[in-house]
């Protein structure tokens, strides 16, 4: 089946070109890093909480609500049916509110669809239920690829779709950002929330990976 381009809308801007996920630091990150130095320079910041607040925001506290959603939505219809039908909602249930989090919808991974999540115009996120948004997702490469080569792109990050399975794009803007409900693994079933959450990567809920195997838990993957 061919790829669809989903909801993708066009922004009206140019897209880069390339193979590597890595863009040069833009004038505003520039900015910011040389005022971090500043502070650190003086006395007024310390470069280790900074590093924690930056962790905490990248690997803990949004990837992990992320996580607990999707677990939750594993194993309790009704909150999955919820959620497919009020995302917004269903997340604010469970206290994952805020900015960059206003408007949300979830999109469902089955057998026959796999959703993947971009913002061609920026880097449009939900920060409540992932945290900061990694480099590559705000790279023109992965923004760009991610449309007009969606397939490829989950290639690269390991992760293999079906041909018989339809990948559909999904463009997030600041009036609506997306969470995608990966397929929960086989060999789970009966599992608690607790421990399916440990299989909920933040790359599944963009939709550039799957859940990771129980297996691949054991081994460390």
């Amino acid at each position: 089946m061919s790829d669809s381009p989903g909801e993708h809308k066009h922004h009206g801007h140019s897209h880069g070109s390339g193979e590597d996920f890595t863009d040069p630091p833009s004038d505003i990150e520039l900015r910011v890093k040389a005022l971090e130095s500043l502070l650190v320079e003086k006395g007024l910041a310390d470069p280790d909480a900074i590093d924690a607040v930056i962790d905490t925001y990248e690997t803990k506290v949004g990837p992990r609500n992320g996580a607990a959603v999707v677990a939750r939505a594993w194993t309790e219809p009704g909150f999955r049916n919820w959620l497919l039908k009020d995302a917004t909602a269903a997340i604010a249930s469970l206290g994952y509110v805020g900015a960059q989090g206003e408007q949300m919808r979830v999109l469902e991974n089955t057998d026959k669809v796999h959703n993947l999540v971009v913002c061609t115009l920026c880097s449009c996120y939900p920060w409540p239920v992932l945290g900061l948004p990694p480099v590559w997702y705000k790279s023109a490469p992965y923004r760009s690829r991610a449309v007009s080569d969606p397939r490829g792109i989950i290639e690269e990050f390991g992760t293999h779709v079906p041909e018989t399975s339809e990948v559909r794009v999904w463009d997030s803007t600041s009036e609506m950002r997306y969470l995608v409900l990966p397929q929960q693994p086989e060999g789970t079933e009966g599992w608690s929330a607790e421990q399916l959450v440990n299989l909920v990567s933040r790359n599944s809920m963009i939709g550039v990976e799957v859940a990771r195997s129980p297996e691949a838990i054991r081994s460390g993957e």
